[in-house]
């Protein structure tokens, strides 16, 4: 069922596009933005936060009781205009990971969890400084997102872009005036599949339509699953190369698993490997390899080994690894559920967790896939697409997606150079270098959650990508080290 090389199957076309032509079901128009409208105050949150929030379910299948949540934060006025400000949709990955728990809360979100996990505070680098933006829980069974059918949690990447796709159709039409608006879809990790895919719905969707009212101008993937071999040989290489596994295990990685392991399914035979190189490594933040792990542990995970994890590393600036039990304990709260319009009359039935493990042990896809096609169909047709890698990440390391990106095959416009914030920085915020059609950057010392490890570098990042500007470089003759007058020393 799965999308092969980049393909979505006819009937899948054709279901999504006669979505667009025809009446939505009864249910879809009752419910309006204003039922959605999330009260600060019942957030315990000031009253002088000026951007409006709303939280709430679409419903992508009648028939099988499906529908996502979503949460959406929209663009600070002090900042920027929501009203014109783009729109932005951002997707966890896992598969099965929360987008709620992750992204709003411990990544770019508009606020963070103090470690009581009872009081929130404003995030200082929030994506919303520059976009509104819209976390959504995908697929059914993740976080707050649900399903009436026990079966549906047997679910793979067709499903999930389907679903994705729906959700999005009908969530314009309760939010009408987001219509026309440019409309950006990012994410990370297993998003790497998510991203490229629900933007090839998207795009396909949009062909023949004068001016579509979902106006789809790009994705953005940062440390994203993209091509299955690569991704292994790339994450062997990065453990060999930062010290992390022996000459034996890298030799017996690359030749043991190369050819129809993946990342969240490897063989039997790479899966031995695998639990070598985790004895190798000791105790390590596999996501973030340069900081402690929390000592609570993941709070979603039984030991296991650390390619069957679908958690991250985590680091606020302050460093705190430990945010993910915070939200946990926020979202499961009664009044927090009430007041984001969630698990309304206990509808989910389970405890609020950060990631569905049910879901990922049972995802279904074809093995290997590739998403190198999807990045060509659509570079090719002109859309605006980035990449982006925390440089510390050993999961899905920057070694891998490089890999992948040159097996891209896109002719290289501007080479490898190291940039800043600004042009006479005297620090490099990370790497870039910029293809015919796409743009990848490193961000140093950020992990697999760039924008909880990296949150003012990450910020500047989506502002470029928004703005479609290269990273800046250092100002000609503003990268000496020496002064004029300084002589380097002879050893």
């Amino acid at each position: 069922m799965a999308i092969s090389s980049g393909h979505c199957s006819p009937l899948l076309l054709a279901l999504v596009t006669g979505l667009l032509l025809v009446p939505l079901p009864s249910g879809s128009l009752e419910h309006s933005e204003h039922d959605d409208l999330i009260r600060l105050e019942q957030l315990g949150l000031p009253n002088d936060v000026e951007f409006r929030m709303y939280g709430g379910y679409i419903t992508v299948d009648e028939d099988a009781g499906r529908a996502l949540y979503y949460w959406l934060q929209e663009a600070d006025p002090a900042k920027i205009d929501p009203a014109t400000a783009p729109l932005l949709l951002w997707l966890n990955g896992g598969p099965g990971c929360s987008s709620i728990g992750s992204g709003a809360l411990e990544e770019q979100g508009a606020f963070r969890l103090h470690p009581d996990g009872n009081t929130l505070f404003l995030n200082e680098f929030a994506w919303n400084k520059v976009a509104n933006v819209l976390f959504l829980e995908s697929p059914a069974g993740v976080g707050y997102s649900y399903s009436n059918t026990s079966s549906d949690l047997v679910v793979g990447d067709d499903r999930t872009a389907e679903d994705s796709y729906i959700f999005l159709v009908k969530w314009f039409e309760r939010f009408p005036r987001y219509k026309y608006r440019d409309f950006y879809i990012a994410g990370e990790s297993y998003a790497g599949h998510y991203v490229p895919q629900l933007s090839q719905l998207v795009y396909r969707n949009n062909i023949g339509i004068e001016d579509p009212s979902i106006n789809f101008k790009g994705f953005l993937v940062g440390n994203g699953i993209t091509n299955d071999k690569l991704d292994m040989m790339g994450m062997f290489e990065f453990w060999w190369h930062h010290g992390l596994i022996s000459d034996e295990t890298l030799r017996r990685g690359l030749n043991l698993c190369l050819n129809g392991s993946t990342l969240t399914k490897p063989s039997p035979e790479c899966q031995k490997v695998i639990n070598k190189a985790n004895e190798e490594q000791g105790n390590i933040d596999t996501y973030s390899i340069y900081t402690p792990p929390c000592e609570r542990g993941s709070p979603d995970e039984p030991p296991r080994s650390r390619l069957q994890r679908s958690r991250r590393g985590l680091m606020l600036p302050a460093y705190d690894p430990c945010t993910a039990w915070y939200a946990i304990d926020f979202l499961n709260k009664n009044n927090v559920q009430e007041a984001i319009h969630a698990n309304v009359s206990g509808i989910i039935g389970y405890p609020w967790a950060m990631c569905n493990m049910d879901i990922y042990y049972n995802w279904t896809t074809v093995t290997p896939i590739s998403m190198i096609p999807i990045y060509q169909e659509l570079i090719g047709a002109g859309l605006k697409v980035w990449v982006f890698s925390g440089d510390t990440d050993s999961a899905v390391p920057l070694s891998s997606t490089r890999l992948s990106l040159d097996a891209m095959g896109f002719p290289v416009k501007t080479s490898w150079y190291p940039w800043y914030m600004e042009p006479n920085a005297t620090e490099v915020g990370g790497w870039s270098m910029e293809y015919e059609g796409l743009i990848y950057v490193t961000v140093r010392g950020a992990g697999h959650e760039v924008p909880l490890h990296r949150p003012e570098q990450a910020l500047f990042l989506f502002k470029q990508f928004l703005l479609g500007e290269p990273m800046p470089a250092k100002e000609k003759n503003a990268s000496a080290i020496l002064l004029p007058s300084e002589k380097a020393p002879s050893y």
